[in-house]
C-alpha cells in the first residue's frame, strides 16, 4: 500500500463516518419535528426520543432513573441507524474503510453501554463554555442541544446544522441591542423579533456612557445575548467604537460567570479593520478605534468565558451614507452565518471581510490596541 492508497483509505473512512452520522442527525431532527405530528405513530417515536432529554435535562444534570430507558430509546437506535448507513457504503466503496468505521462505532457503542449512557457529550455539567466547534461537535456544543432541544442537532461532524442552519437559538431568547435606532440595529431588532426573539434596547448616551454603565446592569442581567451595534465615524470614535464595546462585553461576561450557559455577544466590526484609513485623515480615528477593538475582540473570540461573534460588514446604507447593500440585507447575511455557528461573520460583497478573517484571527495586531492607551 503506497502513500496515495493510505490517503484514499483515510478519505473514504472519513466520508463514511461523516455521512453516516449526518444521516442519524437528520433522523434526530425529524424526531423533534414529529413531536407535534398529526400521525400518532410519529408522535410515539418522538416521545421515545424525549426520554434521552429526561436522562440529560435542561439543567445539564444526568438523571440516573432514565439510564436504562435512554439506552433502549436513544443509544441503541443511534447505533443501529449509524450501522445501517455505514452498511450502505458497501455498495460504492471497498469493504475495508467501511469495516473500520463500523468497528469504531461499535467500540463507541460498547463504551457507552459500559458507562450506562454516559460519554464525552453526555455528562453532567455545571457550566457550558463558549468554546464550541464549527466543523466538529464538542461537549459544549452538544450541551447546547440539551438546553435548547430544537437546535444543535449535529452529533459528531457538524454537517447537518451547517446545512440546515440550526446552530443558534433565537426563539425565546432575550437579546439586548445597542444602537437600535441605527440602520443595522433597527434591522436586527425586526429580524430577531420576526424569528421569535425577545428584544430589549439600550441607547448610548442615555443608558450608558464611557465609564458609566451602572444603569445597564438590570438590562444586562436579563439578557442572554448582548448585541453591540452602536458606534461613531467622526466624533468620539474611541469611546463609541472601543471603550464602550470593551467595557460592556467585560461587564456582561463578569455578570454571567455563574450562569449555566456562557453569555453570548455579537459585536459589529467593519472592513476598515482590513484596509485601514487608506491615508484619509477623516478615517484615521475611526479606523484606529475599530482596529483596536478587533485586537481586543480576538481574545473574546478565543475565550471559553463567552460565545463571541464578530460581525464584519461591507458598507451598508445608513445615516452615514449610501452603501453597497441595505441594512436589512446585511442583517440577513449575518443571521445566515450566525445560525450556522460562525463566530467570525463576514457580511460582504467585496470579499474584504473574508480576507480580514486572517488578519483578525492570526495577525500580530496587539499594537492596534496599544494605540487606545495613547488616545
Amino acid at each position: 500500500m503506497d502513500l496515495w492508497d493510505v490517503v484514499a483509505f483515510i478519505i473514504e473512512a472519513l466520508l463514511v463516518f461523516v455521512v453516516a452520522t449526518t444521516l442519524f442527525d437528520t433522523l434526530h431532527w425529524l424526531l423533534h419535528r414529529w413531536e407535534n405530528s398529526k400521525i400518532p405513530l410519529l408522535r410515539t417515536f418522538s416521545s421515545w426520543h424525549w426520554v434521552h432529554h429526561k436522562f440529560l435535562g435542561l439543567d445539564m444534570q444526568v438523571n440516573p432513573a432514565y439510564a436504562r430507558q435512554n439506552i433502549w430509546f436513544h443509544v441503541l437506535p443511534e447505533y443501529l441507524t449509524s450501522m445501517a448507513a455505514i452498511a450502505l457504503f458497501l455498495l460504492a466503496l471497498p469493504w475495508q474503510p467501511v469495516a473500520v468505521v463500523a468497528v469504531i462505532r461499535t467500540v463507541m457503542f460498547a463504551l457507552t453501554l459500559r458507562e450506562e449512557g454516559l460519554d464525552y457529550n453526555h455528562m453532567s455539567m455545571d457550566r457550558v463554555g463558549g468554546k464550541q466547534g464549527l466543523l466538529w461537535v464538542n461537549n459544549n456544543y452538544h450541551a447546547m442541544h440539551h438546553v435548547y432541544p430544537h437546535n444543535f442537532f449535529s452529533s459528531f461532524a457538524n454537517t447537518f446544522d451547517l446545512l440546515v442552519g440550526t446552530t443558534c437559538q433565537i426563539a425565546g431568547r432575550r437579546f439586548l441591542i445597542t444602537g437600535a435606532s441605527g440602520a443595522f440595529g433597527s434591522a436586527m431588532v425586526k429580524a430577531l423579533e420576526k424569528r421569535g426573539g425577545i428584544v430589549e434596547t439600550a441607547k448610548s448616551g442615555v443608558d450608558f456612557t464611557a465609564g458609566n454603565y451602572a444603569a445597564m446592569d438590570e438590562k444586562l442581567a436579563r439578557a442572554d445575548v448582548l448585541i453591540l451595534s452602536h458606534g461613531a465615524k467622526t466624533d468620539d470614535c474611541w469611546n463609541a467604537n472601543y471603550v464602550t464595546f470593551r467595557d460592556l462585553i467585560e461587564r456582561f461576561t463578569l455578570m454571567g460567570k455563574d450562569r449555566l450557559l456562557a453569555p453570548e455577544v455579537w459585536a459589529l466590526g467593519s472592513e476598515v479593520e482590513f484596509h485601514g484609513d487608506m491615508g484619509m485623515d477623516e478615517l484615521r480615528d475611526y479606523s484606529s478605534s475599530k482596529r483596536a477593538f478587533a485586537a481586543r475582540a480576538r481574545h473574546y473570540y478565543r475565550s471559553d468565558d463567552l460565545i463571541y461573534r464578530h460581525i464584519v460588514p461591507s458598507s451598508f446604507t445608513s445615516a452615514m451614507g449610501k452603501g453597497a447593500m441595505s441594512a436589512e440585507t446585511a442583517v440577513g447575511i449575518a443571521l445566515f452565518f450566525i445560525t450556522r455557528g460562525f463566530k467570525y461573520v463576514p457580511v460582504t460583497l467585496t470579499g474584504l471581510a473574508v480576507l480580514n478573517f486572517f488578519r483578525f484571527r492570526y495577525a500580530n495586531n496587539a499594537g492596534d490596541e496599544a494605540l487606545a492607551a495613547a488616545e
